[in-house]
This record gives structure tokens, C-alpha cells and sequence, in this order.
């Protein structure tokens, strides 16, 4: 809202009340802001998307404590938040091309996949992050499960990680959780040819409004967050892309019970 406005940060300073530093805090998430300095700050931003403050207030609470402080200082901070990204959005899409998406893999799966990671990991980190990544899931099964679509290229599903076998208890496994009410899985057939994206892997995480998207993308040094309008825009359109060119939920189980079959 700042930035929007053209407002300097010394200036909303001395608006609340606050020294250069704390704003500087809370514009970066390490500290928080009242409810009434955010509308304060909302009036002199000419901010009047009530729907849109009214989720920012929501985000001023105290902090709670969830499953994923157990990893503190286990587990980078950055797949922390992809846990806590996760655990609060709205509704879930991801695109993969390499492998099933994290959600939606078995232990065994999971297990192979950080084993192959450079420079090694020990036998007990690989077993920190599978365990972390098995907590990951329970935003699909707890009582009010998060909506999941998750967007796979044939090439992943035929991907052998781990092996044949587990190969294909993890295809069996992406089978079963596609038949749940609240999880879409739609594959990309090879046939469809080239698509956006250079193959990097993409979750999009919605929030309680739109301004509060948050787009999360992988890389070799760690996970990256975006959530600049422009970026967000950028991948909508990559998201409605696989929409259209993916096969149906009933086509994508018949190719993937279909690869079950010649494993």
C-alpha cells in the first residue's frame, strides 16, 4: 500500500508513530502491526478495498504456534514457509514436470527423491524432510481440507524414482488421493508438445483475496516467493495454459493406471 501510494517509509514513520526501523519490520514480516495503525495507514494510502483490509487485520493477530515450529532450526526457514504458505491458503495449484507434486507423494517417493539431492544429505536429514514433507500433507485430510489441483506432465509419472516398485505404489497412491472430493489431478500429456514455464515447478497459493496470492517456485538454492500483481498475473495465465491443455481428472487416472500397467 505504501509503495502504491508513493509514501516513503520515513514518512509513515512519523505517521504511527514509529521509528524508520520498526516499519521497516513490519513491511518485511519480522514484526507486527495493530489493527488500528494498518487502517491509520490504509486511510492515507486512499486504500478503501475493505475485503482486502479486512484480511491484512486478520494478519495481525499474535502468532500461533502449528506442527512445522518443530523443524526450528532442522529444516531451512524456506521450506518452513512453504509449510506455512500451505497450511493457510484458500485453495492449492501446482504444476510439475519432473516429479509428482510433494503433496501427493509417498514416503518412499519422497525418501528417493532427497537421497539424489547434491551435496548428499545424511541418512537423518533425508529422514527430517521426508517426515516434514508426510506433515505437509495433512492440509488435504484435516477437517476443513484446503482445495488442490495439481497440474503433472506424463514425463513425471513416468519418472522412475526410486525404482519400478516404487514407482508404482507412488502412481497407485496419486491414483487414490485424485479420487478425493477436494484434490484434481490433471496431467499434461507428452503429445501436447512444448509449454510455459522451462519446466520449473510452480505452486500457487490463493488467499482469503487476491492481493494476498502468493506464488512460490523452486530453485537450486532454495524456494523463491512473488507476489507483485504483475508477477501473479503472469502466472494465472500460465495456470489457465495447463487448465486447457491438461488432460480431465477420468483421462489422467486412465493414463496413469495405464503406466501402472506396463511397470
Amino acid at each position: 500500500m505504501r509503495t502504491e501510494a508513493g509514501l516513503t517509509a520515513e514518512y509513515v514513520a512519523g505517521l504511527l508513530g514509529l521509528d524508520r526501523g520498526k516499519v521497516s519490520n513490519i513491511e518485511s514480516g519480522t514484526r507486527n502491526i495493530s489493527p488500528e495503525r494498518l487502517r491509520t495507514l490504509a486511510t492515507h494510502c486512499e486504500c478503501a478495498d475493505e475485503d482486502y483490509l479486512s484480511a491484512l487485520v486478520e494478519l495481525t493477530g499474535s502468532p500461533q504456534p502449528h506442527w512445522w515450529d518443530a523443524y526450528r532450526g532442522k529444516l531451512s526457514l524456506g521450506l518452513l514457509d512453504i509449510a506455512e504458505l500451505e497450511w493457510h491458503a484458500t485453495r492449492i495449484q501446482t504444476v510439475q514436470t519432473i516429479h509428482v507434486p510433494g503433496l501427493l507423494q509417498t514416503e518412499e517417493y519422497a525418501r528417493s527423491i532427497f537421497a539424489a539431492v547434491l551435496p548428499a544429505l545424511s541418512r537423518l536429514e533425508v529422514e527430517v524432510r521426508v517426515a516434514h514433507r508426510m506433515e505437509r500433507q495433512s492440509v488435504l485430510t484435516r477437517d476443513h481440507p484446503v482445495a488442490y489441483v495439481g497440474y503433472v506432465h506424463e514425463m513425471a509419472v513416468r519418472m522412475l524414482f526410486g525404482g519400478r516398485d516404487t514407482t508404482r505404489g507412488q502412481l497407485k497412491s496419486l491414483i487414490e488421493a485424485s479420487e478425493r472430493d477436494n484434490v484434481l489431478v490433471r496431467v499434461l500429456p507428452l503429445e501436447r508438445g512444448s509449454f510455459p514455464g522451462a519446466g520449473h515447478a510452480l505452486l500457487y497459493a490463493e488467499g482469503p483475496v487476491p492481493r494476498l496470492d502468493t506464488v512460490q517456485l523452486d530453485s537450486a538454492h532454495g524456494p523463491e516467493f512473488l507476489h507483485a500483481e504483475l508477477q501473479l498475473a503472469k502466472y494465472r495465465a500460465h495456470l489457465d495454459w495447463m487448465d486447457d491443455a491438461s488432460l480431465s481428472p477420468e483421462a489422467s487416472r486412465d493414463l496413469i493406471n495405464g503406466i501402472i500397467h506396463d511397470l
